[in-house]
């Protein structure tokens, strides 16, 4: 099983920035109630001089957007949607220790991090553009098909597990109670991404390492080194 970005995004984004981490021995039990508050804590001193739409590593995901078509304030990048809920209602709401933690980690670095269940994805993991017939399950339990050219994360199975790159995950591959095995994946375009990506990922693996004793993998990608073979 691995993980790439296809050629096609190489070449049309050569800033792209992408770290990558794979942890197995996950569980609902963990407490990452100190980790979550250390994160937000960053991300809330990050705001306070203005709204995350300022931040370097927001207006370099706008620029992307807009460029792939999508107007920005409609379609915002992950990390994006979670910093202007944050900034309006002062907390997340909790879903898994694992999402908790990564989401406050993203809030922090204001940078998109995915979090799948490896159970639930088939066979490769690419970043590619759609072909228009792969299937996306929205969290609400609708299945949809992505536009052609739209750029998704697809499985060997032709499941789209995230679509419009950094706008909005899967419900397939969501992390639940069940889930032992995930991979995670943190991508950025402004000026100094390669550094940031760099220091989330590794934190994302120490957080995990410390928490559930995980003995994280990580890879940071790039175009002479694009696959991440991350499980058997």
């Amino acid at each position: 099983m691995y993980f790439q970005h296809s050629p096609q995004i190489w070449s049309a984004h050569p800033e792209l920035a992408a770290g990558a981490v794979y942890a197995t021995g996950i569980t609902p039990e963990a407490d990452v109630a100190a980790a979550v508050d250390r994160f937000q804590a960053v991300a809330r001193e990050r705001l306070a001089g203005g709204s995350e739409a300022e931040l370097p590593e927001i207006q370099a995901w706008r620029r992307t957007f807009s460029a792939m078509g999508l107007k920005p304030t409609q379609y915002r990048c992950a990390s994006e949607a979670l910093l202007r809920r944050f900034r309006k209602d002062g907390v997340l709401p909790r879903i898994h220790p694992v999402i908790d933690l990564c989401n406050a980690i993203s809030l922090a670095f204001a940078v998109p991090v995915a979090v799948l269940d490896v159970a639930k994805i088939t066979g490769s993991l690419e970043v590619r553009p759609a072909r228009g017939d792969e299937v996306y399950l929205t969290f609400s339990g609708q299945e949809e098909n992505p536009e052609p050219g739209e750029v998704i994360f697809a499985d060997a199975a032709g499941r789209a597990h995230a679509r419009r790159w950094t706008n909005r995950q899967s419900g397939h591959s969501a992390v639940r109670d069940s889930t032992a095995e995930i991979f995670v994946i943190a991508e950025a375009m402004h000026e100094s991404a390669q550094e940031d990506v760099a220091k989330l990922t590794a934190t994302v693996a120490d957080e995990l390492d410390a928490l559930w004793h995980a003995a994280p993998r990580t890879a940071i990608l790039g175009p002479s080194s694009p696959r991440f073979d991350f499980a058997s």
